[in-house]
């Protein structure tokens, strides 16, 4: 039987054992950002640590959001169109993703948790998808700038 020192005592331990809770990271999806831009993600980069959530928010119709590439271990995601979606981050490094129908106006945004492990994967994948851009492809060299080893 614990004696009231005791039992604050093992409660000051399992408070100070017990892990931070994990953050949740809002990103809005729109048709006109804060600065006037057009088919955006707000914002488009997310600096955050692994366990935290990610909830995209459709504020304008016609959106999703769809994963082009994402750490090993992770899975790949796919919203629905106009359906809040929150993705976990299990696996420390880049996830980049899209909103497939405005990809041509460049809707991208870029996730970092924790260490960028797979930069050169998303890079490339990055890359690839600047070509498929009709406007905004600056976006992609932008977000990759925000990028920390």
């Amino acid at each position: 039987m614990l004696n009231r020192h005791s039992l604050a005592t093992a409660l000051l331990l399992a408070t100070l054992a017990t892990p931070a809770l994990a953050a949740e990271h809002v990103v809005r999806m729109l048709n006109i950002g804060s600065d006037g831009a057009t088919m955006v993600f707000e914002p488009a980069f997310v600096r955050a640590e692994v366990g935290d959530t990610v909830r995209f928010v459709p504020e304008t119709s016609g959106h999703y959001v769809r994963s082009l590439a994402v750490p090993a271990g992770a899975s790949n995601w796919q919203s629905s169109e106009d359906q809040a979606y929150t993705v976990t981050l299990g696996q420390p490094g880049l996830y980049f993703y899209q909103c497939p129908p405005h990809l041509m106006m460049g809707m991208i945004g870029l996730i970092q948790a924790g260490p960028a492990a797979n930069l050169a994967a998303v890079q490339a994948s990055m890359q690839a998808q600047k070509g498929r851009m009709y406007s905004n492809s600056q976006r992609v060299d932008a977000l990759l700038q925000q990028v920390t080893p």
